[in-house]
């Protein structure tokens, strides 16, 4: 990948509201994909992930577990420094659409139903970074600073 490219990747005019949401949506990343791959916070860990993931259909369910659990917690983590931010929101994005699409659409909208609506919001967040970047105080901006 080119400098260019790479900048562009990094460059971020959002400004303070990029923190503003980058934070609370890490958090909630973090502390979901920690459920998944650890069993914290009352999660039932990789295998139990696994073993559910499987019994929804999405195979190999290790595999997607571990795939989901680390796009979360990892992403989440690198949301909060801002640290590679579109990818990582990117990312975070495609998870909730599989997440909306597999697990929720058939719920309906609402959270009371296990509905689609919180995965929504987390998708609307994620693609919002996805297209403006981290902003200030963002691990983004340093090393935006490095490479020129």
């Amino acid at each position: 990948m080119n400098s260019t490219k790479i900048r562009s990747l990094l460059h971020s005019d959002a400004g303070f509201a990029a923190l503003v949401l980058r934070v609370p949506l890490g958090i909630i990343l973090a502390a979901h994909g920690a459920q998944k791959l650890f069993g914290w916070f009352g999660g039932n860990g990789l295998s139990g992930t696994a073993q559910w993931m499987g019994s929804i259909g999405l195979e190999p369910g290790l595999l997607m577990a571990l795939l989901a659990g680390s796009a979360e917690f990892f992403g989440g983590l690198a949301l909060i420094l801002g640290l590679l931010t579109r990818p990582a929101a990117a990312v975070a994005a495609f998870t909730m659409v599989v997440a909306i699409f597999s697990v929720h659409i058939s719920n309906g909208l609402f959270m009371s139903n296990n509905g689609y609506e919180f995965a929504l919001s987390l998708l609307a967040a994620s693609l919002a970074l996805t297209l403006q970047g981290g902003g200030r105080l963002a691990m983004d901006n340093g090393l935006l600073r490095r490479l020129s």
